[in-house]
């Protein structure tokens, strides 16, 4: 893969767990200390752990991706799109999940939800790629 490619895969990847990582640890201190602009929101409280986790998992998802796919997958071209592809992907989702618990409604997400399926179909199209290119 070219540098560029690598390299916006790898910044991606530690981006996501710097963020996701300490994120967690928040979210266990609102519930820790009980504020109630958590604890009376399930929505909101569901919706920020689904972002905490998908950032935590995406993010690593992005590091393997660097580490394995210039080994393994030989068209370039197809690496470089999945990376971009898996990049892109990998922030919408869990900027999705948070985004919809944001300004949410008691039983709906707020729009911000709509960029999770987006995301999705990034991260899904760039995991074919890699598997019909490899």
């Amino acid at each position: 893969m070219n540098t560029t490619g690598v390299r916006l895969v790898l910044r991606v990847g530690c981006g996501l767990l710097a963020v996701s990582l300490p994120m967690g640890v928040a979210l266990e201190a609102l519930h820790g200390f009980k504020l109630a602009q958590w604890l009376d929101s399930p929505m909101r409280r569901e919706l920020w752990r689904l972002a905490h986790a998908h950032g935590s998992m995406l993010g690593m998802l992005c590091l393997l991706f660097v580490a394995l796919a210039p080994h393994h997958v030989a068209d370039e071209r197809a690496r470089v799109r999945a990376g971009r592809e898996l990049a892109l992907g990998s922030v919408l989702m869990p900027l999705g999940f948070f985004a919809g618990g944001v300004l949410n409604f008691e039983g709906d997400p707020s729009l911000g939800i709509a960029l999770v399926p987006i995301g999705a179909v990034l991260i899904v199209s760039a995991l074919v790629r890699v598997l019909r290119a490899g």
